[in-house]
């Protein structure tokens, strides 16, 4: 009898132990703070980033038909398989973009969880949950994309589609980690008009130039190839456009985007702008000057995929860093004051008017 008192209670400890270490485990996710919202943005805005860079390696390295079918590898085969016409390294990388595909939903999955599991101050951030429910959302609008791309045979309007989307889920990311950093309530200017202007423009912009980078690589020599059972290369189709014009139209709207920015830059430096702004806009500015050197050497050297796998990759950093420039110049939350009016009334009402920390835990 000893003896098994003794083991249930073993059983017991052991059994609070493992609680304990599933309670710690699913914390972040069932009772979110903060820190472990903008975690979990942070993680969708990086495996978003990730997986159109190694998109864009699949489009490069004409591996876009490695995997012929859809949603299987092959019309006999789920997972990756010999397909005629295509190499081995074809079928790996086409295969392992779309497998990037269950861990970017699950991070999508969690951080809608966690958004809706955030009460700070015992009430639901609603702008937090609009904006992570648009990222599984996203994948699952990217998953019947990427499958028409994959049937309609590298389409390239399809193709650019797939691209664009991508960036909007990024940049919804992007959003919600800026915000989940910010309390809640109405934006509110934290530069001057003409500046929240420029920032506007050059977000705007940039998102012209994302939509022109895929008309320039739709119409260009590495918009991909078909292979067929006997070796035979054929080219998928593209956009019958004259690649020197449509390259040019690419160049000046870069060019635009390089005086926005130096405009921006001084315009923050010298107004008093909060150094958060300021701070990105050199490094929206240094990112340009690399971006442009990256294409102009791109060109010059009839584009090879490695280069323009590296325009792409920083076009992406770029994008990232616009919509955090843009997003600097207004700031959320209560107008200054506002905060003590509410603790003053809360005095009068007899309320135990909230703590600075308090008021910081529940932005």
């Amino acid at each position: 009898m000893r003896r098994m008192r003794f083991d249930w209670k073993e059983a017991h400890v052991a059994a609070s132990g493992v609680r304990r270490v599933t309670a710690r485990l699913t914390a972040p996710v069932l009772r979110p703070t903060r820190g472990s919202v903008r975690g979990f943005a942070l993680a969708s805005v990086i495996a978003n980033a990730v997986l159109i860079c190694t998109g864009a390696a699949v489009r490069l390295s004409s591996s876009g038909l490695g995997c012929p079918d859809w949603p299987r590898c092959t019309q006999t085969s789920v997972v990756a398989a010999r397909s005629p016409g295509q190499t081995p390294l074809n079928t790996a990388i086409e295969f392992g973009n779309r497998l990037l595909t269950f861990p970017l939903a699950t991070i999508a999955a969690l951080t809608f969880i966690v958004c809706l599991c955030y009460k700070p101050g015992r009430r639901r951030r609603g702008d937090l949950v609009w904006l992570s429910a648009a990222l599984p959302a996203g994948v699952a609008g990217q998953a019947v994309a990427g499958g028409i791309v994959v049937l309609t045979r590298l389409n390239p309007v399809m193709v650019a589609v797939h691209f664009l989307l991508s960036s909007a889920i990024l940049a919804a990311a992007v959003v919600l980690h800026a915000r989940a950093g910010e309390q809640a309530g109405p934006a509110r200017p934290a530069v001057r008009a003409d500046l929240r202007i420029l920032a506007a423009l050059l977000t705007g912009a940039a998102t012209l130039m994302l939509a022109a980078g895929t008309v320039v690589t739709g119409t260009g020599p590495l918009a991909g190839t078909i292979i067929d059972s006997d070796g035979h290369r054929t080219t998928v189709p593209r956009f019958h456009l004259p690649l020197q014009d449509v390259t040019q139209l690419h160049a000046d709207i870069g060019w635009f985007i390089g005086a926005l920015a130096i405009a921006l830059a001084i315009g923050l430096r010298f107004t008093g702008a909060p150094a958060g702004a300021a701070r990105a806009s050199r490094i929206v500015l240094a990112g340009l000057v690399v971006q442009g050197t990256i294409g102009y050497a791109q060109y010059f050297s009839h584009l090879p995929a490695g280069l323009v796998w590296l325009h792409v990759a920083m076009s992406v950093a770029l994008w990232v860093f616009v919509l955090r420039l843009y997003l600097s110049t207004r700031v959320r939350g209560p107008r200054p004051g506002e905060d003590v009016a509410a603790a003053a009334a809360a005095v009068m009402s007899g309320a135990r008017p909230p703590s600075a920390g308090a008021g910081a835990a529940a932005g």
